[in-house]
């Protein structure tokens, strides 16, 4: 029997989930929850063999719910829900680890026989998913996506050249190559067109 925590905002799809995992296969349903902080205390507290967690959720998002159980449970197998495989965030999620992608609008027996795969200790990434993943069209190098993020949250380049350890200067540099990047005119331009196609 494999337990699993099942995460999603979409109380319908969740119940009917919860409701079909079961019966495609050997899974229980441990616990549900319908947000980030939630799915990560769910998952925290029951432990499960996989946890399923949708993508986009209010508050904290399944990336965030992630990186926070992996400080954690760094051996927590992670199935992500999507309904948008967009590109850009496969990369991000497999760089926290998660070892499974399926989208939202699989079949529940679908879904089911990769959590087994998943417990198995393989990898599953959905063709559809993994195909969009090879578009990623995304100039901007990671330091560039990391201080457009800092921006993207308020902070001054002073404040990012704290966080990540950089020279003043430095951040300036990848701003200004970032802003160039994405034809903008300043750095909240940058952050918020960078937001928009998915680099961020």
């Amino acid at each position: 029997m494999t337990t699993v925590v099942l995460a999603d905002d979409e109380a319908l799809l969740r119940k009917a989930l919860a409701a079909l995992l079961p019966l495609e296969g050997e899974v229980t349903v441990l616990a549900e929850a319908e947000d980030g902080e939630s799915a990560v205390a769910a998952t925290l507290r029951h432990r499960p063999d996989v946890l399923v967690i949708d993508l986009e959720m209010p508050g904290v998002d399944g990336l965030g719910a992630v990186a926070q159980i992996r400080r954690e449970l760094p051996d927590q197998v992670i199935l992500m829900l999507t309904r948008h495989a967009r590109p850009g965030v496969l990369r991000r999620a497999l760089k926290l680890g998660v070892q499974g992608f399926v989208s939202k609008s699989a079949e529940p027996a679908h879904i089911t026989t990769v959590i087994e795969t998943l417990r198995a200790g393989k990898r599953w990434v959905d063709p559809d998913v993994s195909a969009l993943a090879v578009l990623d069209d995304n100039p901007l190098t990671d330091r560039e996506v990391d201080v457009l993020r800092a921006t993207g949250e308020g902070y001054s380049a002073a404040d990012i050249a704290s966080r990540l350890h950089l020279a003043e200067g430095t951040v300036r540099n990848y701003l200004s190559n970032a802003m160039h990047k994405t034809q903008t005119r300043t750095r909240h331009e940058a952050a918020r067109y960078a937001r928009e196609h998915d680099w961020l």
